[in-house]
């Protein structure tokens, strides 16, 4: 199909021909200046709303994959004591503060990992497995933490000993 060349309405300007679809980033700049200008008559409404509701759902994405990376970490640290690193021990903190700044910029996300867990487990499960060499049947089918747990601070789960190498 060809595509037809448009003259945009009177008093307006049509933008670069899709420049969405060729460099997102400059049209994300070029619809910023539009708006800073009040060109609104110039903007793309139709991406700019997907993109804004893109935003909220990368945010939604980046607290379950952190909340799965923190229950790998919990697992390992749970079930496999001897061969404790530092480096799941940065991990577990990292993540459990990432997820909190998260929230402190949406706090309508509070309640997302509650909301997440059972699933977002079900990864970390299969996932630490692997890791591990470890059978599934190894970690528990269910999500032995609760959220409450998960996100202390204080929290680790297992014996307290061996010492993190």
């Amino acid at each position: 199909m060809s595509k037809v060349a448009l003259s945009p309405p009177p008093g307006r300007t049509l933008p670069e021909p899709d420049l969405y679809d060729t460099d997102l980033y400059l049209w994300t700049q070029a619809q910023a200046a539009l708006l800073r200008t009040g060109r609104r008559r110039d903007i793309d409404w139709h991406h700019l709303a997907e993109e804004i509701e893109s935003v909220g759902g990368s945010q939604k994405s980046e607290i379950r994959n952190r909340l799965a990376i923190l229950l790998q970490h919990l697992l390992k640290w749970e079930f496999q004591p001897e061969k404790r690193k530092y480096g799941w021990r940065a991990s577990i903190v990292e993540q459990r503060l990432q997820i909190d700044g998260l929230v402190d910029v949406s706090p309508s996300l509070k309640s997302w990992p509650d909301a997440v867990l059972p699933k977002t487990y079900r990864l970390a499960r299969v996932r630490v497995a692997d890791e591990t060499g470890l059978s599934e049947g190894t970690f528990p089918e269910n999500c032995p933490y609760a959220m409450a747990q998960i996100l202390d601070e204080g929290f680790c789960p297992g014996p307290m000993a061996p010492d993190v190498t």
